[in-house]
């Protein structure tokens, strides 16, 4: 048991390399920890010889709270110059790294603390900010710098990907006309983890990231996810060109269920010259039509079958309900050979003169899409882990950064999703 009562405040203080010279009990409940460190006189760094002390002068920095009291721990920072006056070293200050790094607002203890309070654990940097008795700013700041530096350590933080999913997330809205901006999740769909996020939704900015990656790491990505996007498969045939391309599943339904919805909606003009109300036929069974048929008891279908001969007099929006319903079987195919004649027949047939104009578009989309279509019967993969990060990413940049600040976005995705090695967090040494 130390009793030594120097010893005690320095064990307590716990840095190990510095000298506490005195406790400051604030008005506001905190406390001021004025240290110094007990480093031995250094040497100049250009000419190697003696320098002479210019004083101290005090540093305050933001430590952790000690028993529920927030800290400023006051670091007398000496400052040094060269005795010779033909060095053009002039005069420095003495940094050290176990204390703070340089120009840092926290502590390196609480800098790394606060990294995993908002990386890690997911918490809002209001939240830390207010823990440690800060500003938003001052704890955002060493969240960034400690944070990009542990991505920048961690070189192995995604290794080989057999499966990648690419799709776009609304960044923020610029200018006086709330013009999108928008950027790019890469996402390991196997394991669901977030690899990057880049700027933009062009077929050059994920060609760019793919183009920064390594050749052997290209190669060894079997599967390429897209969500039906003609920028996205351009870049995929770019910078992938080895790799089978897969069209997501919800994605392939959806535009079959939307096709739906516009035969519906431009029937309902033709016959009552009015949008959609709810006493009118088609529109009392808007959410029916595109809902998944098993899932449709026999009160919804008959409801379907007697609206439908209501509002649908050339039987328009029906040919398009079961064109739906068509190419969801699609996906109720277990064979991949099978599948394949399956979707080509099927593009075939909504082609057909005597459907909708909607169907027959979505037949040549079909046609258009085949092979990417029918490669999830081989690969089982799909875009859904994309589309989750995306979300949870939102929530992210709502509760901690602010929308313009893409650097900070980035990082805090990254940290979160993007499954880094915390254990690298104590070793690492911000700039």
């Amino acid at each position: 048991m130390v009793v030594d009562p120097t010893l005690m405040c320095e064990l307590l203080v716990g840095l190990g390399v510095v000298d506490v010279v005195g406790v400051e009990e604030r008005s506001n409940g905190s406390l001021w920890v004025t240290v110094r460190t007990r480093s031995e006189r250094p040497v100049c760094d250009v000419c190697g010889g003696r320098v002479w002390s210019k004083g101290d002068r005090p540093v305050g920095l933001v430590d952790l709270p000690v028993f529920g009291r927030p800290v400023r721990l006051w670091w007398r920072k000496r400052r040094w110059m060269c005795a010779d006056p033909s060095c053009g070293v002039g005069s420095f200050v003495e940094q050290d790294l176990s204390v703070a790094p340089q120009r840092a607002l926290l502590t390196s203890r609480a800098g790394r603390w606060a990294t995993w309070q908002v990386g890690r654990l997911g918490r809002t940097v209001a939240e830390v900010a207010e823990e440690l008795g800060c500003d938003w700013h001052t704890v955002n700041r060493e969240v960034i710098r400690w944070g990009d530096a542990l991505l920048e350590a961690d070189i192995d933080r995604f290794g080989a990907v057999e499966a990648v999913g690419v799709d776009e997330t609304l960044f923020w809205r610029e200018g006086k006309w709330k013009t999108k901006q928008w950027c790019t999740s890469v996402v390991d769909v196997r394991s669901r983890q977030l690899l990057d996020i880049v700027p933009g939704r062009t077929a050059e900015s994920a060609a760019s990231w793919f183009r920064d990656q390594s050749t052997e790491w290209c190669k060894a990505i079997r599967w390429a996810v897209l969500d039906m996007s003609g920028p996205y498969q351009v870049a995929y045939d770019k910078v992938l060109p080895h790799a089978d391309q897969v069209a997501d599943p919800f994605h392939v339904v959806r535009l079959a269920n939307h096709s739906v919805d516009l035969v519906r909606r431009r029937v309902q003009n033709e016959t009552l010259g009015h949008r959609g109300r709810k006493s009118d036929p088609l529109y009392r069974i808007r959410r029916l039509l595109v809902m998944a048929h098993e899932r449709v008891d026999d009160r919804g279908k008959n409801r379907i079958q007697g609206l439908l001969r209501a509002g649908d007099p050339y039987g328009e929006v029906r040919d398009a309900w079961y064109a739906k319903e068509s190419v969801r079987d699609i996906y109720q195919i277990g064979d991949p050979k099978l599948a394949a004649e399956f979707t080509q027949q099927l593009s075939g047939d909504l082609q057909d003169r005597s459907l909708p104009p909607e169907t027959q578009r979505l037949g040549r989309t079909i046609a258009r899409w085949a092979t990417q279509i029918t490669n999830w019967h081989l690969s089982a993969v799909t875009n859904g882990p994309t589309e989750g990060l995306n979300n949870l990413i939102k929530r992210i940049k709502r509760a901690a950064f602010g929308f313009r600040n893409f650097a900070n976005y980035r990082i805090r995705a990254l940290l979160y999703a993007g499954k880094p090695n915390w254990q690298l967090l104590a070793t690492i040494t911000p700039p």
